[in-house]
């Protein structure tokens, strides 16, 4: 399985960590870490390397300079790797036709094989979208003009490269951010939906793009069917989205502890 990832140095832990989980929860399968970044140090690069190629499996890294996007618009705090993931397409190997993109900040518990092999040939992206009423209809009411029909989180996504290639265009992504600065909050995120979110097939968010936040929500509208035997059972991806991380020292959550049991493994 060919598996992309796109990060700075400061997420450079909780990336081991992540594929800690990943290797660990998916023992007989083969995959190729593609990891692209403008500015993490040679002797990072090294350290992931070593980690990787000593679990039985590749890493490609993929150094897009700093230059390159240098006329493209940016947003607030955020930093032109926003970009990264959204053209991906550009900088990874042309015989890719197909990769999965996971965040740094996520637990991968149990096989993700399913969801990899899902048929996407009519479509960009395979990916969640967070079905509390809250969230959907304000990104919604935000992006009224782009009609969307869900608000898809861009921490897991099955891309269509091919599909991609032949689609997607740069320029109509730095006119998107350009043309709607001033109502972006999450950059990337909204350029996906606002700009392809008719080309994005929906997956089961509490089986892929489970968010830890929201434990007591989903246990809720379950009927109490999703608890926590069903998720340690069923649930392939545990995402902490949000500002705060579990590899922060003041943060609390249901899956605090299960976090901390796999970055123990790497991190003694």
């Amino acid at each position: 399985m060919n598996i992309l990832v796109t990060l700075n140095s400061n997420y450079v832990k909780p990336l081991i960590v992540m594929l800690q989980s990943l290797f660990m929860n998916n023992p007989h399968e083969e995959f190729h870490i593609y990891l692209m970044h403008s500015s993490i140090k040679g002797e990072e690069i090294s350290g992931i390397n070593k980690y990787v190629t000593g679990k039985g499996h590749q890493l490609s890294v993929i150094h897009v300079q700093e230059e390159t996007f240098a006329d493209a618009p940016i947003v607030k705090h955020y930093s032109k790797e926003m970009y990264f993931r959204l053209l991906a397409f550009k900088f990874l190997p042309a015989c890719l036709d197909k990769i999965l993109y996971l965040d740094p900040d996520i637990l991968v518990i149990n096989g993700i094989k399913k969801v990899y092999e899902m048929n996407i040939s009519d479509y960009l992206y395979a990916a969640a979208y967070h079905d509390r009423i809250s969230v959907k209809e304000i990104n919604k009411l935000r992006l009224k003009k782009y009609d969307i029909d869900a608000y898809y989180n861009s921490g897991v996504l099955l891309m269509n490269l091919q599909l991609q290639r032949s689609i997607m265009k740069e320029e109509e992504i730095f006119d998107f951010v350009e043309r709607n600065k001033k109502i972006m909050i999450l950059p990337d995120q909204d350029i996906i939906n606002g700009l392809y979110s008719k080309y994005i097939k929906n997956i089961n968010e509490v089986l892929y793009n489970f968010d830890a936040r929201y434990y007591r929500y989903y246990k809720a509208i379950s009927n109490g069917k999703v608890d926590m035997d069903f998720i340690i059972h069923h649930t392939s991806i545990i995402h902490f989205c949000g500002k705060k991380k579990p590899w922060h020292k003041n943060y609390t959550g249901n899956f605090h502890s299960l976090y901390k049991h796999y970055e123990k493994m790497v991190f003694q």
